[in-house]
Order: structure tokens, then sequence, then C-alpha cells
């Protein structure tokens, strides 16, 4: 099974990148798992993407804390504790970082044994390019992809964005793919392992304060609405109102966040400044009346307060 681990921050398309080498390695045949974990939900916060893929079915669940390979979207996570770069990591291994330093930089620094590689952005490269350049070498050096189905797969997962976007990012991602072209096949499947060499969770243990400390409750009104969630999505909700049977209260009431209203005639009415895209609405519509978009390619609400 390979196991890939991705690190980055929020914002810089490292769920989309998961989901790219995961749509590639299914194309190749691969069952294919995929999943983000998020940490505080706010751009630039650190995010982690797992990505399993096997020949057979994959029952392994939760993150992956024994990596073939971890691949770094942005270097500053490297010498933070808490974002857990290096947890786990085997000296067969490999890390990819994206730097302009190279690897003996970073070797020495962190002071392994095992394989790490760099891969330096492009001037003035935007967070989205460096996403897809981590994945186009993930893909190489995993060994298995060909460029036809990393490039399917990304027009697959960014579908919908505009069509200098979508090319510029196949671009990208080939041309990683050509650079790492030496080092295909240097990541290697893990086998599985046993339950004694599973890491025991990192707990913290936090002492109860005192009630002096912990009882007084002080709320300041309405600030929730000045943080616009809305820049969250990667996914947007959009409603068909040739389906909608206004039946707001049920989308109305179930959504995590209250951002769904009910209009004048019980019509449901998104708030995309706060919608963080949970998807959750498209789920329990009875009438399959809400549906699911790309970000960038969804229209402007149709429904307005």
């Amino acid at each position: 099974m390979y196991r890939v681990r991705f690190h980055g921050r929020g914002g810089q398309g490292i769920k989309t990148a998961s989901r790219i080498l995961g749509s590639a390695l299914f194309a190749e045949g691969f069952e294919v798992q995929d999943a983000p974990r998020y940490g505080a939900e706010r751009r630039g916060a650190p995010i982690f993407a797992y990505v399993r893929a096997d020949r057979s079915p994959v029952d392994e669940r939760g993150p992956i804390d024994r990596p073939d390979l971890v691949v770094v979207a942005d270097e500053s996570l490297v010498q933070v504790p808490a974002a857990g770069v290096m947890s786990g990591l085997r000296d067969t291994g490999v890390i990819l970082i994206a730097s302009v330093e190279p690897p003996e930089v970073w070797r020495e620094r962190l002071g392994i044994a095992g394989r790490i590689l760099t891969l330096a952005p492009e001037p003035e490269e935007n967070e989205a390019l460096t996403g897809a350049a981590t994945v186009g070498a993930a893909a190489r050096l995993i060994g298995v992809i060909s460029s036809a189905n990393l490039e399917d797969a990304i027009r697959k997962e960014l579908q919908g964005m505009a069509a200098p976007v979508i090319e510029r990012n196949v671009e990208r991602a080939l041309a990683s793919f050509a650079t790492f072209e030496a080092h295909t096949g240097s990541v290697s499947e893990g086998g599985t392992p046993d339950r004694a060499s599973a890491l025991e969770p990192d707990w913290v243990v936090l002492e109860a304060e005192p009630t002096s400390l912990s009882a007084p409750d002080i709320r300041g009104a309405a600030t929730s609405e000045r943080v616009q969630t809305g820049l969250w999505r990667t996914m947007r909700p959009e409603i068909d109102e040739a389906l909608c049977q206004n039946c707001s209260w049920i989308c109305s009431t179930l959504c995590p966040d209250g951002a769904i209203d009910v209009g004048a005639e019980r019509e449901p009415i998104i708030d995309y400044d706060h919608c963080k895209g949970c998807l959750l609405c498209v789920t329990v519509c009875p009438s399959h009346a809400i549906r699911a978009e790309p970000e960038p390619a969804a229209a402007e609400p149709r429904r307005t307060p």
C-alpha cells in the first residue's frame, strides 16, 4: 500500500492536491482512500491530507502515522512541532519539500538520514500552483502514474474553473512530473503495520481551572458576522428553483452554521458570506434541489436576502 501525507496551509490547495493524486491512482487501477484533516478552520492554518492506495481494498482508516511519502507545500511547517511533518517518517520514507533550499541543507537542519527532495517554486508562483507542482512531483515519485492520467485527474478535479487556470495547473504539474523523472519510483509501498508498531496518541492533558477563572463567560455580540467563513469553501451549494419545494425548515434547521435563511415564501436563502461549504444541505434535501458545484464555477446566488 502507498501511504502519502500532504502538509500545507489553508488556501494552498492541499486538499485538492490529495484529490488529484487519489484520482490519478484510481485511474491506474488502485483502490484509493483520500481525506483531508483540518485544524483551525482559517486561511493559513495548517492542513493535512492523506492518500492511501492499494491493489486490494483499503481497510485502514484515520490519519497516516507511517507515511511512505510526506509532501510539504509550506517549508515553514517543517520546524513547527505541532504540525507533525516528521511524525512517523521511517528511514525508507521520502520527504518532498517545496523550497528553494537544496536537499543537503534540509538534511543538515533535520538531522535525518532519510531521502529528502526539494521542489523550488517558480518566481511569483501562487499557492494553488505550488499545490499542483507538488502533486506532479508526488505522482512521479510513486512511479505508477502516467502523465496522461495525471493530466486527466487535474482536469477532473478542477472542472468548472476558468480554462486558463486549468491549463496553467496542468502545465505546472506536468513540468514538475518531468523534472523528477530521475526519481521515478523512489517511493516504495509500505507493508501492513502491526499494532505493536503503532504510534501512541500524543495526548495533551488539560488540568481543570479553578471556578474563579473558568466560570466567567464574556461574549462579544455579533462577532461571528464579521468572519467571512464563506472564503473557506471549495464546493458551493446551489439551489435549483425548479426542483425546490420550499421545505426550507429542513435545510435551514440542519445547517450547522445557520447560513440558510427562510424567505417570505418559505424559500431557502443561502448566506454565501458565511456558508463554509460543508454540503450537509445537499445531503438532506428531499427533492434533490440543492447541488454542489466547484466554487469558482458557481454562478452568483439566485436568491439574495
